[in-house]
């Protein structure tokens, strides 16, 4: 989006650039699952061109924070601190950035996930990417919140949405030890630099589930505070 097109849209609402902002988020974070379905089935130039994908829509969120962090207005009039929205694009930044990330290292070592510990990872990955969709939604009912002045169904709905967020959360804590056990298992079988890369890729994918819950946490304070 052009600035003069982003400044138009703050003049409208503050709102609506971070809503587009976590939309341009979970699609680059959601593009995760197809590129490990192509590594799993040896389709490198596949992946090859989804990591592009992936790298182009973090570059594009990217290019969003930036704008929403230099003409979000001083004085806005609203129950929120510019500080706490400038804080959420933050978060929410780091989701894309780490999608980047996991897929730069996977085709960087054309690193394949060992077929014992495929099904698991790919739930897993899935776990980890339902908390991002989940934040996504939650942001995006700002606008309503905004309308009913943070107050009545709205703020509810959008609670229950940020103790869900906690729920994913810790369901993806215990599928990472279940992944990381059964590689644990099967470490003696394998390359031991790929062993450490793996872990490291588990690891990464498990920072998905928790930056979006810091997304919640970063809503509920903001929510708190009005």
């Amino acid at each position: 989006m052009p600035v003069n097109s982003i400044l138009g849209v703050f003049a409208k609402s503050p709102i609506k650039p971070l809503q587009e902002h976590i939309d341009k988020v979970y699609d680059c974070a959601s593009i995760l699952v197809p590129f490990f379905e192509a590594t799993i089935a040896g389709d490198w130039d596949s992946a090859v061109a989804q990591r592009k994908q992936i790298s182009q829509l973090e570059r594009e969120a990217d290019a969003l924070k930036r704008e929403i962090r230099l003409n979000l207005p001083g004085g806005l009039f609203m129950p929120v601190e510019r500080t706490d929205l400038l804080e959420l694009v933050t978060q929410q930044d780091k989701i894309a950035n780490k999608a980047k990330d996991i897929s730069g290292r996977v085709i960087g070592r054309e690193l394949l996930i060992p077929v014992a510990i495929q099904g698991p990872f790919i739930a897993y990955l899935t776990r980890c990417l339902d908390a991002v969709e989940l934040a996504k939604q939650a942001i995006n009912e700002l606008d309503d919140l905004l309308e009913t002045g943070f107050r009545g169904r709205e703020v509810e709905l959008v609670e229950k949405m940020i103790s869900q967020l906690d729920a994913i959360e810790e369901d993806t804590d215990d599928l990472q030890i279940q992944v990381r056990r059964q590689l644990f298992a099967m470490e003696a079988e394998l390359n031991p630099v790929d062993v450490m890369f793996l872990y490291k890729i588990i690891e990464w994918v498990g920072d998905l589930a928790d930056l979006a819950e810091r997304v919640g946490s970063r809503l509920e304070l903001m929510l708190a505070r009005v």
